[in-house]
């Protein structure tokens, strides 16, 4: 038969919920999908900062509001760089070595 596994050898979470083994690191799938959601997350705030202009049926309701209204063009880059911050420092994170408690 198989040895039982020690108690020490399993961490858990949220009041045993979620468990995992000492040592284990996070699968790679997941470590490639932070960076490509968080790159694409950041790139549509930036391409659709003034909404969606170019939408043939919409584009011109949208043009007219941009006109009507003051554009944020500095707070929505401001608010971008912060999120881009967030996807670096949470793939420098993810592609870091495990760390135990």
């Amino acid at each position: 038969m198989s040895e039982p596994v020690k108690k020490d050898e399993i961490k858990e979470y949220a009041g045993g919920w979620i468990t995992e083994r000492k040592g284990t690191d996070a699968p790679k799938f997941l470590k490639i999908a932070f960076p490509i959601i968080g790159l694409g997350c950041t790139s549509y705030f930036i391409l659709y900062m003034n909404g969606e202009t170019s939408h043939d049926e919409r584009g011109p309701l949208v043009r007219m509001l941009n006109q009507a209204t003051t554009s944020a063009d500095g707070l929505m880059y401001a608010v971008a760089g912060l999120a881009l911050l967030f996807v670096i420092i949470v793939v420098l994170f993810a592609f870091g070595k495990p760390h135990e408690e």
